[in-house]
Protein backbone atom coordinates (compact mmCIF):
# COMPACT_ATOMS: atom_id res chain seq x y z
CA UNK A 1 0.00 0.00 0.00
CA UNK A 2 1.95 3.15 -1.08
CA UNK A 3 2.03 5.72 1.79
CA UNK A 4 0.29 9.22 0.57
CA UNK A 5 -1.58 9.82 3.25
CA UNK A 6 -0.16 12.44 4.54
CA UNK A 7 -0.57 14.99 1.85
CA UNK A 8 -3.68 14.49 0.00
CA UNK A 9 -5.43 12.21 2.87
CA UNK A 10 -8.96 13.44 1.89
CA UNK A 11 -11.44 12.77 4.64
CA UNK A 12 -13.51 10.34 2.95
CA UNK A 13 -10.25 8.22 2.80
CA UNK A 14 -9.43 8.57 6.31
CA UNK A 15 -12.98 7.23 7.08
CA UNK A 16 -12.74 4.40 5.10
CA UNK A 17 -8.84 3.30 6.16
CA UNK A 18 -10.86 3.69 9.76
CA UNK A 19 -13.48 1.65 9.19
CA UNK A 20 -11.90 -1.37 7.53
CA UNK A 21 -9.26 -0.76 10.73
CA UNK A 22 -12.03 -1.32 12.76
CA UNK A 23 -13.81 -3.78 10.77
CA UNK A 24 -10.51 -6.10 10.61
CA UNK A 25 -11.06 -8.29 13.71
CA UNK A 26 -7.19 -7.94 14.44
CA UNK A 27 -7.86 -5.41 16.77
CA UNK A 28 -10.12 -5.31 20.31
CA UNK A 29 -13.23 -3.45 20.63
CA UNK A 30 -11.07 -0.69 22.56
CA UNK A 31 -8.71 0.61 18.94
CA UNK A 32 -7.01 3.53 19.66
CA UNK A 33 -8.16 4.81 16.41
CA UNK A 34 -12.42 4.43 16.77
CA UNK A 35 -11.79 8.44 18.38
CA UNK A 36 -10.64 9.59 15.32
CA UNK A 37 -13.70 10.91 13.27
CA UNK A 38 -15.23 12.89 10.13
CA UNK A 39 -17.83 14.87 9.76
CA UNK A 40 -19.74 13.86 6.74
CA UNK A 41 -22.07 16.43 6.81
CA UNK A 42 -18.64 18.67 5.70
CA UNK A 43 -16.20 15.85 4.87
CA UNK A 44 -13.84 17.64 8.05
CA UNK A 45 -11.45 15.60 9.96
CA UNK A 46 -12.00 16.14 13.46
CA UNK A 47 -8.83 17.15 14.72
CA UNK A 48 -9.57 16.52 18.28
CA UNK A 49 -10.53 13.01 17.69
CA UNK A 50 -8.22 12.19 15.31
CA UNK A 51 -4.83 13.66 17.64
CA UNK A 52 -5.86 11.89 20.61
CA UNK A 53 -6.60 8.81 18.31
CA UNK A 54 -2.83 8.85 17.14
CA UNK A 55 -1.59 9.61 21.05
CA UNK A 56 -3.83 6.47 21.97
CA UNK A 57 -1.82 4.63 18.83
CA UNK A 58 1.45 5.52 19.91
CA UNK A 59 1.19 4.79 23.85
CA UNK A 60 -0.17 1.39 22.96
CA UNK A 61 2.78 1.05 20.18
CA UNK A 62 5.01 2.17 23.72
CA UNK A 63 3.09 -0.10 26.08
CA UNK A 64 4.17 -3.21 23.72
CA UNK A 65 7.55 -2.00 23.34
CA UNK A 66 8.24 -1.70 27.13
CA UNK A 67 7.03 -5.00 27.33
CA UNK A 68 9.44 -6.61 25.08
CA UNK A 69 12.45 -4.87 26.39
CA UNK A 70 10.89 -6.30 29.53
CA UNK A 71 11.00 -10.09 28.40
CA UNK A 72 14.07 -9.41 26.27
CA UNK A 73 16.20 -8.41 29.87
CA UNK A 74 14.99 -11.83 31.42
CA UNK A 75 17.38 -14.70 30.85
CA UNK A 76 14.97 -16.72 29.26
CA UNK A 77 12.50 -14.67 27.17
CA UNK A 78 9.45 -16.00 26.20
CA UNK A 79 9.37 -15.39 22.37
CA UNK A 80 5.74 -16.25 22.12
CA UNK A 81 5.01 -12.96 24.47
CA UNK A 82 7.73 -11.31 22.13
CA UNK A 83 5.81 -12.00 18.90
CA UNK A 84 2.64 -11.28 20.20
CA UNK A 85 3.74 -7.78 21.25
CA UNK A 86 5.52 -7.55 18.05
CA UNK A 87 2.41 -8.15 16.27
CA UNK A 88 0.68 -5.25 18.16
CA UNK A 89 3.88 -3.03 17.13
CA UNK A 90 3.09 -3.85 13.60
CA UNK A 91 -0.33 -3.28 13.32
CA UNK A 92 -0.11 0.39 15.28
CA UNK A 93 2.84 1.28 13.10
CA UNK A 94 0.65 0.69 10.14
CA UNK A 95 -1.99 3.03 11.23
CA UNK A 96 0.71 6.26 11.48
CA UNK A 97 0.18 7.13 8.08
CA UNK A 98 -3.19 7.65 8.30
CA UNK A 99 -3.15 8.94 11.77
CA UNK A 100 -1.58 12.16 10.40
CA UNK A 101 -4.49 13.95 7.58
CA UNK A 102 -3.79 17.28 6.59
CA UNK A 103 -5.50 19.67 9.41
CA UNK A 104 -4.15 17.59 12.47
CA UNK A 105 -0.63 19.23 13.04
CA UNK A 106 0.32 22.42 14.64
CA UNK A 107 -2.16 24.85 12.80
CA UNK A 108 -5.29 22.86 13.40
CA UNK A 109 -5.33 24.71 16.77
CA UNK A 110 -5.29 21.11 19.02
CA UNK A 111 -2.14 20.56 20.92
CA UNK A 112 0.14 18.35 19.71
CA UNK A 113 3.66 17.27 19.60
CA UNK A 114 3.91 16.73 15.98
CA UNK A 115 5.97 19.10 14.09
CA UNK A 116 4.75 21.00 11.26
CA UNK A 117 7.41 18.66 9.16
CA UNK A 118 5.41 15.98 8.83
CA UNK A 119 3.02 17.92 7.03
CA UNK A 120 6.23 19.99 4.71
CA UNK A 121 8.09 16.77 4.50
CA UNK A 122 5.58 14.27 4.07
CA UNK A 123 7.38 12.16 1.42
CA UNK A 124 10.64 11.66 4.71
CA UNK A 125 7.44 11.29 6.95
CA UNK A 126 6.01 8.40 4.96
CA UNK A 127 9.77 6.69 4.76
CA UNK A 128 10.48 6.76 8.67
CA UNK A 129 6.40 5.33 9.17
CA UNK A 130 7.49 2.38 6.65
CA UNK A 131 11.16 1.99 8.33
CA UNK A 132 9.28 1.40 11.43
CA UNK A 133 6.76 -1.04 9.69
CA UNK A 134 9.55 -2.92 8.30
CA UNK A 135 11.46 -3.21 11.68
CA UNK A 136 8.00 -4.11 13.83
CA UNK A 137 7.88 -6.82 11.30
CA UNK A 138 11.72 -7.82 11.34
CA UNK A 139 10.98 -8.36 14.81
CA UNK A 140 8.17 -10.44 14.66
CA UNK A 141 10.00 -12.77 12.43
CA UNK A 142 13.14 -12.60 14.47
CA UNK A 143 10.87 -13.77 17.97
CA UNK A 144 9.08 -16.44 15.52
CA UNK A 145 13.21 -17.75 14.66
CA UNK A 146 13.10 -17.65 18.84
CA UNK A 147 17.06 -16.34 18.38
CA UNK A 148 17.28 -14.10 21.06
CA UNK A 149 20.94 -12.74 19.72
CA UNK A 150 18.56 -11.62 16.14
CA UNK A 151 15.65 -10.62 18.51
CA UNK A 152 17.28 -8.32 20.54
CA UNK A 153 19.02 -7.23 17.24
CA UNK A 154 16.08 -6.33 15.72
CA UNK A 155 14.25 -5.12 18.88
CA UNK A 156 16.96 -2.58 18.97
CA UNK A 157 16.48 -1.52 15.00
CA UNK A 158 12.53 -0.88 16.14
CA UNK A 159 13.96 1.86 18.62
CA UNK A 160 16.13 3.53 15.99
CA UNK A 161 13.26 3.76 14.06
CA UNK A 162 11.49 5.01 16.82
CA UNK A 163 13.90 7.55 17.30
CA UNK A 164 14.76 8.50 13.84
CA UNK A 165 10.97 9.65 13.20
CA UNK A 166 10.93 11.50 16.94
CA UNK A 167 14.12 13.20 16.47
CA UNK A 168 12.70 14.87 12.87
CA UNK A 169 9.10 14.46 13.20
CA UNK A 170 8.05 15.20 16.95
CA UNK A 171 9.04 17.92 19.32
CA UNK A 172 11.40 17.31 22.38
CA UNK A 173 9.62 16.03 25.86
CA UNK A 174 10.22 18.39 28.48
CA UNK A 175 12.19 16.88 31.49
CA UNK A 176 9.89 17.50 35.11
Amino acid sequence: MALKSVTGLAAPALALALSLSACSGSEPAGDPTEAASVDPSIGAVDAEATIEAREDNFKSLAKAMKANKAELDESSPDFEDIGENATAMVTAAQKIPALFPAGTGPDSGEETDALPTVWERPEDFEAAATKLIDATMALRTAAQSEDAAATKEAFGNVGMACKGCHDDFRKEKKEG
